[in-house]
């Protein structure tokens, strides 16, 4: 029998949690509509590969700096600005296109500039989950976030192939920028959010003997760092979402429909999984799970990287999705369990430049590696280095092979109803 999910009956994270829904649909349809823009604009791979960079070096720069600020600012306030600037951002993305003026370095720039903010917006979103739901919730909360994710990734997709076919591509952007007002509302009605702030143990600045605390933090934890780790390379080898185009366009030989639905088949099998997963109320074997579950992503994405029909493209990238989920889940609440409220922030900062920076600098490496080779073996190849990648992080951290998920939790949390 299916029940309401947990966490759904605590106000502020439903509020919050409804406001994603439709802010990620429209990040999705902005993210493959920059793609395929990207695509009509020129035919080198290495220009789509150059979108990863774009938004992984603000990340980089401004990371660690976002999670102290989390730590020490009001989460919520933060969330204010970073989701206008992000708004702002696609609007003038849209306007640039509708005129006919926009280039090649007009995306790349405003790309970046919204990963600025992304910088900032994600430790404190992430820590802000812990603080609307109770500990024992904590895991339904990642798992609807899940769902969250990629029914927008579902969504935003095929919304945009459908509006890109239609000659409608400036208002893609129009519409992400309009999307972000969901969670801006969502902020508002929420209220007050407490939250154990770091300002008490550092005078309420943002210091680098803050930043240097949470990385010592992660540094000092096996199951935070091997995760981290082994989610970095995982998506550095087997990203592959900025070459879907040329897959679509030069290898399925399919049109804007069907490139939209190719980029919505990972969050289907995503939200499938994510469903199942929120009707659990636990999962035992967990380490085992997860490194099983990253392992099927890369044999996954070797498939996709082999296929030569539109319905094989469609059913490898909905096992990438699922698996992915699988990890997602697992990896997150490992450590949000594992973290202290006071660090969380921090944590999550360090934890963005691994979880965004094995995709974008995968990017980059898989648009140089279809240069050389094509888009097949560049996927393929690195279908392969994931797998070797869960080899090297079971044998070097043994400690995930062996986390069950029922273990004592040491963290404090100030999670409220």
């Amino acid at each position: 029998m299916i029940h309401i999910p947990p966490s759904l009956h605590h106000r502020r994270f439903r509020l919050l949690w409804s406001g994603q829904l439709i802010s990620i649909a429209g990040s999705q349809m902005q993210l493959w509509a920059l793609f395929w823009q990207i695509r009509t604009l020129t035919d080198q791979p290495i220009a789509l590969g150059a979108v990863g960079l774009a938004r992984i070096l603000p990340v980089i720069i401004f990371s660690l700096i976002g999670g102290a600020v989390a730590d020490v600012l009001n989460r919520r306030r933060i969330l204010f600005i970073t989701q206008t600037g992000m708004a702002i951002s696609a609007f003038i993305l849209g306007w640039l296109t509708l005129s006919g003026t926009i280039d090649l370095w007009h995306i790349y720039l405003l790309t970046a500039l919204q990963a600025v903010f992304q910088a900032f917006d994600g430790p404190s979103r992430q820590a802000l989950v812990p603080n609307l739901v109770p500990i024992r919730d904590l895991p339904n909360a990642f798992s609807m976030n899940s769902i969250a994710n990629q029914t927008g990734s579902i969504v935003g997709p095929a919304i945009s192939g459908f509006i890109i076919a239609a000659g409608g591509l400036p208002y893609v952007y129009i519409l992400n920028a309009i999307s972000y007002l969901a969670v801006i509302y969502a902020l508002i009605l929420m209220g007050p959010v407490d939250q154990q702030k770091a300002g008490a143990r550092q005078n309420g600045l943002v210091s680098w003997p803050a930043i240097v605390e949470g990385v010592r933090f992660i540094l000092t934890q096996p199951l935070i760092l091997s995760t981290m780790i082994l989610d970095f390379f995982a998506t550095f080898f087997a990203s592959a979402n900025t070459l879907m185009p040329i897959i679509a366009i030069d290898v399925l030989h399919v049109g804007a429909v069907a490139y939209g639905w190719l980029s919505a088949a990972q969050a289907i099998g995503a939200m499938i999984t994510a469903l199942i997963i929120s009707q659990m109320r636990d999962i035992r074997r967990q380490g085992a799970v997860f490194l099983f579950a990253v392992v099927v992503f890369g044999l996954a994405t070797m498939l996709f990287g082999f296929a030569q029909t539109f319905m094989v493209a469609m059913l490898a990238l909905v096992i990438v999705g699922a698996a992915d989920t699988v990890s997602t889940i697992i990896r997150n609440t490992i450590r949000q369990l594992v973290t202290p409220d006071y660090i969380r922030g921090r944590m999550t900062s360090v934890n963005q430049i691994f979880f965004q920076g094995g995709p974008q600098l995968g990017e980059v490496e898989a648009g140089l590696a279809a240069q050389f080779f094509g888009a097949p073996i560049a996927i393929i190849s690195g279908g392969i280095g994931c797998v070797l990648a869960v080899t090297w992080i079971a044998r070097t951290w043994p400690q995930i092979r062996k986390y069950n998920g029922d273990e004592p939790i040491v963290a404090g949390s100030t999670a409220a109803g």
